[in-house]
C-alpha cells in the first residue's frame, strides 16, 4: 500500500519546505497538512493534485519516481526452466529482470550437453563458472572455462557453452541487455 503521506513528508522535506509553507502554497491549513502527513486524513484527488503542483511534481510522477523496487530475491522468486532433452537448466535470479538493464541467470549444464545458441545481438555477457568446466563458443573461437574463472565479452557473435567434461557445470551468467 503506497503512504501518500510519508511521501508528500519526504518531497516536502527534500525541497526545504516547512508545513506552514507548504500550506501557503496551496490555501490549506498547516494542520491539514500535518494530519496528511501522519496519514490521519486523505486529500481528494483535486487537493492532491495542488499539494504535488506546489511540490513540483504531478501525479504520474510522483508514484512512479517514489515506487520501491525490489533488493533482495530469495528462492520463491526464481525461475526454473528445465530443457531435459538439452541437458540444462536455467534459472531466472531476478524476477522480472526482462525490465532491468541486466539480466542475471544460473545455467545448470549436464556433462556432454550445450545451451541453446545465441545469435549476434546487441550488449553484452558476463560468466563466472561455480563448478566444472566449460567450453564458450564465440564465433569461431572457442574458449575453455574452468571453476572460479569468468568470461566476458560484447554479443555480436554467436554463442553458446557446451559442457565437454564429465561432471555437471553451473555458470552465474549475466546479459545486458535481457535475452534469456
Amino acid at each position: 500500500m503506497v503512504d501518500i503521506g510519508d511521501r508528500i513528508k519526504r518531497r516536502r522535506i527534500r525541497l526545504g519546505l516547512t508545513q506552514e509553507e507548504l500550506a501557503a502554497r496551496t490555501e490549506l491549513s498547516k494542520g491539514f497538512i500535518s494530519q496528511l502527513e501522519r496519514n490521519l486524513n486523505s486529500p481528494s484527488i483535486a487537493t492532491l493534485m495542488d499539494i504535488l503542483e506546489a511540490l513540483g511534481t504531478n501525479l504520474a510522477d510522483f508514484f512512479a519516481s517514489e515506487s520501491e523496487s525490489k533488493v533482495v530475491f530469495t528462492g520463491e522468486d526464481v525461475f526454473v526452466k528445465e530443457n531435459e532433452a538439452g541437458g540444462y537448466s536455467i534459472s531466472w535470479l531476478v524476477s522480472n529482470a526482462q525490465k532491468n538493464a541486466l539480466e542475471p541467470i544460473l545455467v545448470t549444464l549436464q556433462s556432454g550437453c550445450e545451451t541453446e545458441r545465441d545469435d549476434p545481438h546487441e550488449g553484452e555477457e558476463f560468466g563466472y563458472v561455480l563448478s566444472g568446466t566449460v567450453v564458450l563458443h564465440l564465433g569461431e573461437r572457442k574458449f575453455r572455462v574452468r571453476r572460479g574463472e569468468s568470461f566476458s565479452f560484447k554479443s555480436a557473435q554467436e554463442h553458446y557453452l557446451k559442457n565437454n567434461g564429465k561432471k555437471q557445470a553451473t555458470i552465474l551468467w549475466v546479459s545486458t541487455p535481457p535475452s534469456f
